[in-house]
């Protein structure tokens, strides 16, 4: 992946059933030039297979694209142990990973039948700071690291020689917003908020002033979209819903819209995804693929 450069993106089935469905997905993917197959990180639904066991099957089953968890659950994923796996499948793919996380308080009466470690929201920020400080310590060589902090320990560990992969955090309020700012090299706003969102235009600028308090550049961390909704064959009458919420359109509507959210609002990733319950038809990744992407990279690339 290179800095700068609009990726575009599909999101893989996750259940038992759909094995067949999520290779194919992946090839098709790969074969067509996009940047990144995701998968969603929910390890307490039996019928859902573990992201990172796809993932390592998916990575050798591509050449070229990236993978990544889009969102990992950090509280049953351990700081040392996540920074072995994730700098594990940099290495062996050829650095064809990405590290989408966020503070694991999405479901928590699933993660606590689990038995994942349950945390009071501040402390789940807290907990995640130190987890992307200590998986970045872990990576690219150097002096064994020690760390005594408030959620992990670790004592003379040698960091892996793998160089960090990016790292994607999924953020809604405004502590999780500055640490972002502070730390992250992507931005996934929650809840499948987009580009004309008020909880884009309000969280992007905390980002961007936490970015500057730490001496980093705001334009570094990439916002990336998942995005849904119908590709037709014809147009729609509408795009969106009464309350905004975008639904989908025809391949010269998608075209359109994402160019325009890449040209006025800095849009930085595209990643299709079904919506919860939904599977995606073989049509639509096609669609996707095939047709809105490159559409989509030609049209920017004229402005």
């Amino acid at each position: 992946m290179n800095s700068g450069e609009v990726l575009f993106g599909l999101g893989l089935e996750s259940d038992a059933t759909q094995v067949d469905e999520i290779l194919a997905h992946a090839r098709t993917a790969d074969n067509a030039g996009l940047d990144l197959v995701t998968l969603s990180d929910h390890p307490y639904f039996a019928q859902r297979l573990d992201a990172y066991s796809v993932l390592a099957f998916v990575l050798g089953a591509t050449r070229n694209i990236t993978a990544a968890t889009v969102m990992t659950h950090l509280p049953n994923r351990p700081a040392p142990q996540l920074a072995r796996t994730v700098t594990g499948l940099s290495t062996i793919s050829g650095g064809r990973f990405a590290l989408g996380i966020g503070a694991g308080g999405g479901l928590p009466e699933e993660s606590r039948a689990f038995g994942s470690p349950q945390l009071a929201p501040a402390a789940r920020v807290r907990a995640l700071e130190e987890a992307v400080i200590l998986i970045r310590a872990l990576s690219g060589g150097g002096e064994p690291v020690t760390f005594d902090g408030e959620f992990y320990q670790v004592t003379d560990l040698a960091p892996a020689a793998a160089q960090t992969p990016p790292i994607w955090i999924g953020a809604l309020g405004p502590k999780m917003l500055a640490l972002t700012g502070r730390h992250a090299d992507g931005w996934i706003p929650g809840h499948l908020a987009d580009w004309r969102s008020p909880e884009v235009a309000q969280g992007r600028p905390i980002i961007d002033e936490a970015a500057t308090a730490a001496g980093r550049n705001p334009a570094d961390i990439t916002t990336i979209y998942n995005v849904a909704g119908t590709i037709s064959r014809d147009p729609l009458a509408r795009t969106r819903t009464e309350e905004g919420r975008w639904i989908g359109g025809s391949v010269a509507q998608w075209v359109e819209e994402l160019t325009y959210a890449v040209v006025e609002h800095r849009a930085g990733a595209f990643i299709y995804l079904a919506r919860p319950g939904d599977i995606i038809s073989d049509d639509t990744v096609d669609r996707w693929a095939h047709e809105v992407v490159p559409a989509v990279r030609e049209a920017i690339a004229q402005h």
